[in-house]
């Protein structure tokens, strides 16, 4: 039985690690132990950081409404719980976005609620 050579696999396994170590600073672009742990590294830092963005993104959300709200005399907490109250479903993605690019519908929005 001929001995199965195994070359092919591991240089291909080494070049997806080189390859998506292309552009890292010295030695962890080009040993392949160095570039490894880096790799790993990325990899776990970016695995993390998507679930980070998303509660960095709901605080500037928040903040955001809060600047808006406050403007027109009314806190943010008061202003999320009238609008569950009058059973508005606005997520504050849009509400934030509404007070960033169009303040007047926003101030609109505002005082029908309090009524």
């Amino acid at each position: 039985m001929p001995k199965a050579k195994s070359s092919v696999a591991s240089r291909r396994r080494r070049k997806k690690i080189l390859k998506a170590a292309k552009g890292y600073w010295g030695g962890k672009s080009k040993l392949l132990k160095t570039a490894k742990e880096s790799v790993e590294r990325a990899r776990l830092y970016s695995y993390r950081d998507r679930r980070v963005k998303k509660r960095e993104f709901r605080k500037l959300w928040i903040t955001r409404i809060n600047a808006a709200t406050r403007l027109h005399g009314m806190s943010y907490s008061q202003f999320m719980h009238l609008l569950h109250t009058r059973n508005i479903h606005l997520n504050r993605k849009i509400l934030s976005d509404l007070a960033v690019s169009d303040p007047n519908a926003f101030a609109n929005l505002v005082q029908n609620i309090q009524k």
